[in-house]
């Protein structure tokens, strides 16, 4: 009875330690994949940005054309200047957890609290309540 009880606890060690090694194997294929995409999606990148500049802006403004390393360079430049490509920054911004934070907050808020965080946007923004007051809207006459 003790041999099998061990037997049995030896057999349910291996199996973890070989889903263990299964993971870590899994997590190094996973990786040596997300390097090549990114290697290949830096590539097709860069010759995007080459081909469409030698091709365009050669012809119409007249610049020089350039090379692969300067389209890299272009690309990453471009990236600092305007935050990448397809604005992964915004992205918390709208999630359902962020808004409904934001709701509680206004809704703790006393009315003149509300007021001065109005008033504080106002001088930062300019007064945009005006620009969606419908009395102030303009009306098409009919003819």
């Amino acid at each position: 009875m003790l041999q099998l009880h061990n037997n049995e606890f030896l057999y349910s060690l291996l199996l973890k330690r070989l889903k263990k090694n299964n993971m870590k194997k899994l997590w190094i294929k996973k990786g040596i994949m997300f390097l090549f995409i990114f290697i290949a999606a830096v590539l097709v990148f860069g010759l995007v940005v080459m081909g469409l500049w030698n091709a365009i802006l050669t012809a119409v403004i007249g610049v020089k054309t350039i090379t692969f390393i300067q389209a890299l360079g272009i690309l990453l430049l471009s990236k600092i200047l305007f935050g990448g490509f397809g604005g992964g920054g915004r992205r918390w911004r709208g999630s359902p957890a962020w808004k409904e934070k934001i709701k509680q907050r206004w809704d703790n808020m006393m009315p003149e609290e509300r007021e001065k965080f109005k008033d504080g946007w106002k001088n930062r923004c300019g007064d945009m309540g005006d620009r969606f007051d419908k009395s102030n809207a303009p009306t098409m006459k009919a003819e």
